[in-house]
């Protein structure tokens, strides 16, 4: 039999992904495959990046440009970690910190114990937190009372959910610097349905948030969430040398020799033996788009030339369009190595997150040097300080030294950063980590879009779409969406079903 030659365009975490579990799943149907990477730039990791800094006394510091850990639940990332079997020297969060803050005026209050998202595990946190006024803690209380949704309605808004549910001031001083921190996004745009379907689902079940509370209680299924405070750190992994060593795990896995860097794809030609991507021409059996959603989309508009049927052609415009009105925010990262002592008021939670109210450049801040062992000498804190996003996205029009003198300032409000001198003065190291255009915005409507897509992709003989634009953002929702695709391309080819050990 023929080797199954397959191309995947794109080098970030979701082609790598895909790449390595066609290799598992063709390894354990004893398929012949051929895979080739193609990425256009001169590195594979897309957002994932490990910097090491030797800052000004000769301390090394252990710096990811992106994420900097990876969760549990869904299993998709540890499984695959352990099929690669780099899942041993994986690294918990320390023990001491677990937790995030809120930023209220000048000082930080901690997010009530056992409250995650937007959910209350241990209601007497919740009575006692300055975070809410007496008339919020009694319309929080009152949740229980509140009539579902009309089940006709498809989806809302997460800021309408949470005010229906727990009402205004909850969703203001508590939610919503909770979830913008996690997506850089308009509360009031982002999709209830598309990113928090678990909550979305258990008012449909049990009719209230309370409710379903309770249920998960007594069956033991909040036991991580009773222990957390915002974050279930208990259930995130990150690797001794930066998440950087979970792409080479991945680029082992394909093999560097099917890995081509600096190799722009573009254009896509259907032909009587498969496809053919341009301008080298060369072709495959089949094609998985594992680039952002804008490249993407270009690249299927260029198949309307060839497409072998009206079908193909309503498919691809679909693909095209929906991908299209899929919207993408730009952020940056002010990340700094400040010496321990110029921080007055050090927290002791690995970070915190400002409300919208609080009207900050800072969206969100944390200390990477608290969370994991060896990132930082002892006497140095890296600090990690997120700007931008949908909501804030002409701070990013601003130089790198105007963005990193705004930080700075903030940070002496909030964590009582030395701003006597300029920063650049005492900082073992300053970088400011610029990614425009990464983050998928999953508003209203997204999983109707994402239904289309699925639909149409599903036409296009041969063509396979990967894409964090749809599929799920986070490391471990990315590559749960990339087995998936793996699994489709498979099934085109063999009836044999299995899954790897």
């Amino acid at each position: 039999m023929a080797p199954i030659r397959i191309a995947i365009v794109g080098g970030g975490l979701s082609g790598l992904a895909t790449g390595v579990h066609l290799r598992l799943l063709a390894n354990c149907q004893r398929l012949p495959l051929e895979i080739t990477l193609f990425e256009a730039s001169s590195r594979i990791g897309g957002v994932i990046q490990t910097e090491r800094i030797v800052g000004r006394d000769g301390g090394e510091f252990v710096v990811d440009h992106g994420a900097d850990m990876f969760a549990t639940n869904p299993p998709a990332a540890i499984e695959l970690c352990q099929r690669l079997g780099v899942a041993e020297g994986l690294l918990r969060p320390q023990q001491v910190g677990r937790g995030a803050m809120i930023a209220r005026g000048d000082r930080l209050i901690p997010i009530p114990d056992g409250f995650v998202l937007m959910r209350a595990t241990k209601m007497m946190s919740m009575v006692s937190t300055p975070l809410l006024s007496p008339r919020g803690k009694l319309r929080l209380l009152a949740e229980r009372f509140v009539r579902p949704r009309d089940p006709s309605l498809e989806d809302e808004s997460v800021g309408s959910f949470v005010a229906r549910r727990l009402g205004r001031e909850c969703l203001q001083n508590i939610v919503a610097p909770l979830v913008a921190g996690i997506y850089t996004a308009d509360i009031d745009r982002l999709s209830m349905a598309a990113t928090m379907k678990p909550l979305w689902d258990m008012e449909a079940r049990d009719g209230s948030l309370a409710r379903a509370t309770l249920r998960r209680k007594r069956s033991g299924e909040d036991a991580t969430e009773r222990t957390s405070s915002g974050a279930r750190y208990e259930q995130f992994r990150a690797f001794p040398g930066g998440m950087i060593e979970l792409i080479q795990a991945l680029a082992c896995g394909i093999g560097s020799d099917n890995i081509r860097l600096n190799s722009p794809i573009e254009s896509l030609t259907t032909t009587a033996n498969g496809t053919e991507l341009g301008p080298g021409g060369e072709s495959f059996d089949h094609v998985v788009l594992a680039s952002p959603a804008p490249v993407s989309a270009q690249l299927l508009a260029t198949l309307r030339t060839t497409a072998a049927a009206e079908s193909h052609l309503q498919a691809i415009d679909t693909v095209v369009s929906e991908l299209g009105g899929i919207g993408y925010a730009s952020t940056a990262i002010v990340v700094m190595a400040v010496p321990r002592q110029a921080i007055a008021r050090m927290p002791k939670t690995f970070g915190f997150v400002v409300p919208p109210s609080e009207q900050r450049t800072i969206l969100a801040g944390s200390f990477a040097s608290e969370k994991f062992c060896g990132r930082a000498p002892h006497d140095h804190v890296i600090i990690r300080a997120f700007v931008g996003g949908a909501l804030h996205p002409q701070v990013l029009e601003q130089s790198d030294e105007a963005i990193v003198e705004i930080v700075a300032n903030e940070l002496g409000d909030i964590i009582g950063l030395d701003v006597s001198k300029s920063v650049h003065d005492f900082a073992a190291f300053i970088k400011v980590i610029r990614w425009n255009k990464a983050m998928p915005q999953y508003e209203v409507g997204h999983l109707r879009k994402a239904a289309a897509i699925d639909s149409a992709i599903s036409q296009l003989p041969n063509i396979e779409l990967v894409t964090n634009a749809y599929g799920g953002v986070g490391i471990a929702p990315v590559i749960a969406a990339a087995e998936r695709g793996a699994k489709r391309v498979l099934a085109s080819v063999s009836n044999t079903q299995c899954s790897p050990e």
